[in-house]
Order: C-alpha cells, then sequence, then structure tokens
C-alpha cells in the first residue's frame, strides 16, 4: 500500500485531502501530515512516505528548498505541488527539481485525482523496475546513483557552497549548513564530496584560502589579521592550511605576488 503525507498550513485542506479522496482506490492511505515545512520533514523522515502533497508558502520553511531536500533524500518519492502561489518561474523550478503536478488552488477533484492517478503510476513503474514490492515498505531503498545525481542534489549543493561562500568568515560547522538546506549532516557529506570530490572541511578552506590570497596581495594587511578575517582561529591553523592547499606558506606567496608585480 502507497503511504501518503499531506504537509499544508490551512487545516481545512489538510482535513479535506485525508477524508474526502477515496485513497483506498490507488491502494494508498494517508499516514501522516504537517502544518508547516519543519514539521513536513519530520513527518516524512518518519515515515518515508511515497506521496507527498505538500504547499510550498509555509512558516518555517522555504518551498523550494523542502522540495530540494526530500527529492535529494527520497528520490522515487511522488510530489505534487497544491498551492496559491502564482509564478510561473517558479513552478518551472518547482517542476525541474522533480515535482509531478504543480496545482493552484483551488484545485479541482478531478485534477487531484489525475494527479494521483499519475504519481502512482510512476510508482508501480518504478518498483517493477527494480523488482521491488510496494506493500514492503522497508525493501524500498533508492539506489546510490539517483540519490547523489538528481537535479534536487545539484540544487542541494548549489545552496550549500552559496551559504559556506557568504558564511565563510563564520565558525561553520557542517550542521549549520544542512539545517539551513533542510538535510542531513550525513546526507550532505555525501552530496558535497560527490559534486566537489571534497569533503565539508576541504570546500570551507579552500574557499577561505582563496580569500586569504586576494587579501595578501595588499601589503597593508598582516598576515594575522588575514587569518582572522578569513575565518580561521589562530595563525598556526591558518599557516598548516594554506601551506598544505598551496604548496608554499603565506609569507613566500605574498613575496611571489608583490615581485610579479613589480616586474610588470
Amino acid at each position: 500500500m502507497f503511504k501518503v503525507a499531506i504537509i499544508d498550513d490551512e487545516p481545512i485542506i489538510v482535513e479535506g485531502l485525508s477524508k474526502t479522496v477515496d485513497w483506498a482506490k490507488w491502494d494508498a492511505k494517508v499516514v501522516g501530515f504537517a502544518y508547516d515545512g519543519l514539521q513536513g520533514l519530520d513527518l516524512i523522515r518518519k515515515e518515508k512516505p511515497d506521496i507527498l502533497i505538500s504547499d510550498i508558502a509555509m512558516p518555517n520553511m522555504d518551498g523550494l528548498n523542502m522540495i530540494a531536500a526530500v527529492k535529494s533524500e527520497f528520490p522515487h518519492m511522488q510530489i505534487s505541488i497544491l498551492t496559491g502561489y502564482r509564478d510561473f518561474d517558479y513552478a518551472k523550478t518547482a517542476i525541474s527539481l522533480g515535482v509531478s503536478r504543480f496545482l493552484l488552488k483551488p484545485s479541482k477533484h478531478e485534477e487531484i485525482e489525475e494527479a494521483i492517478t499519475a504519481m502512482t503510476a510512476k510508482l508501480r513503474e518504478y518498483y517493477a523496475r527494480y523488482s521491488i514490492p510496494y506493500e514492503e515498505d522497508d525493501k524500498k531503498q533508492d539506489e546510490p546513483g539517483d540519490i547523489l545525481e538528481n537535479p534536487a542534489s545539484s540544487f542541494i549543493v548549489n545552496n550549500a557552497l552559496t551559504y559556506i561562500k557568504d558564511n565563510y568568515k563564520e565558525k561553520l560547522k557542517l550542521v549549520d549548513v544542512a539545517d539551513h538546506i533542510f538535510v542531513s549532516q550525513w546526507h550532505l557529506s555525501k552530496l558535497l564530496n560527490k559534486h566537489t570530490g571534497k569533503n565539508f572541511s576541504e570546500v570551507l578552506n579552500g574557499i577561505r584560502i582563496e580569500k586569504a590570497k586576494e587579501l595578501l596581495k595588499d601589503p597593508s594587511y598582516r598576515i594575522y589579521d588575514i587569518a582572522l578575517e578569513v575565518g580561521f582561529l589562530d595563525l598556526a591553523h591558518f599557516s598548516r592550511v594554506f601551506k598544505k592547499m598551496t604548496g608554499i606558506s603565506a609569507n613566500d606567496y605574498r613575496n611571489k605576488e608583490t615581485n610579479k608585480d613589480e616586474s610588470l
């Protein structure tokens, strides 16, 4: 039996979808509902539904980030968006992330039924392809390639890199970035490694060292101040990382850049 989750900040919508749709017609059942994005993610990770019907304009969540997080972690999950947010570019992006249907409120009952029919058909095709009985929830394991290489995963990585670049000066940890884009630390770590070939520390330090190299070209900056400016807690750590990543010390790099400028 297909499991269904409903997320909407309007209780009347949640109740209507739960009670007026004849879910048994599609061999499905509603296993839970939530009224905001964060509760919704908790529900999804707990129940691992096959079908998600969700609004995208809700408290505590950016709709596209939520969709990307869900499709990245659970690529087989079928998602239909039910929203009053009428924006073509937004809808286009949502569909590119793997949303099955983008339905505008108020939607007709026939539109909702068509969306459910389409989603359950895709699920049956998916489970048949991998020879997985859809009734056996514990056997619904995604292929690693599906998880790491789908468009939603690329969206997540781009958001993560943008957040790191905007906050590299802070005492940034993997959990901070993961929380910001609504995925688990473990999942974000896997995605970064797959898409960049680096772990979180290497990505963060790479950004910090590139910024340091820019500042080193200005002789008015002391190397100690540069280390602090780009997010390192002490000069010794900065010096070790800089030499490891560039092959020379920060001071030698500064001298080389100075000599390069003088020779021009």
